[in-house]
């Protein structure tokens, strides 16, 4: 067994009530709160491997009726600072690799906000570039940020099928009637 750190966010807020289910439901390896109106639950899950820690947690927090997960955090989206802390490396390091003035070049190109400063990359594609260059540590997981990568994307799907479903059948009904 390995002890697992991760944060799950959830599309409610939470109350006392909703707090005491949790750890009815198992949760008692994490910490709740909420952030702006956005709450969380911070998990050091023991379990075989990651996806496991990260799917008994999700089974248990929407175990509590009104409590969906919308995403797992770490994020897969990462800005040039987070990708230096990820990997250890300043921040004028990085910049340097992406740009490919050091390194061995082709660093992953950003998904998002390209010309800004706040340029967004993801995690699983740097990860990978930073394996293959031979610069990630061993804290690096190629195969946790894209288990991540993915999760996220079914979780988003999940939130942005389920009202498109639910037009669709009413369209298709009006059409029949």
């Amino acid at each position: 067994m390995e002890t697992f750190a991760f944060t799950l966010v959830l599309l409610e807020g939470l109350d006392d009530a909703k707090v005491d289910a949790l750890f009815e439901a198992g949760c008692d390896d994490a910490s709740f709160g909420c952030v702006d109106g956005v709450c969380f639950g911070d998990f050091d899950r023991e379990a075989e491997t990651l996806e496991d820690a990260i799917a008994s947690a999700m089974a248990a927090v929407e175990s509590v009726p009104g409590l969906t997960v919308v995403r797992v955090e770490p994020d897969d989206l990462v800005t040039m600072s987070e990708i230096a802390q990820r990997l250890g490396r300043t921040r004028e390091s990085v910049r340097l690799l992406i740009a490919g003035e050091r390194g061995p070049g082709m660093f992953p190109p950003p998904v998002s906000h390209l010309r800004t400063h706040n340029r967004l990359w993801r995690w699983n594609e740097v990860a990978g570039w930073a394996r293959d260059a031979g610069i990630a540590g061993p804290g690096v997981s190629v195969e946790g940020a894209s288990l991540i990568a993915a999760v996220n994307a079914a979780l988003q799907m999940r939130t942005v099928a389920s009202p498109a479903a639910k037009a669709a059948r009413a369209m298709v009904g009006s059409l029949r009637g």
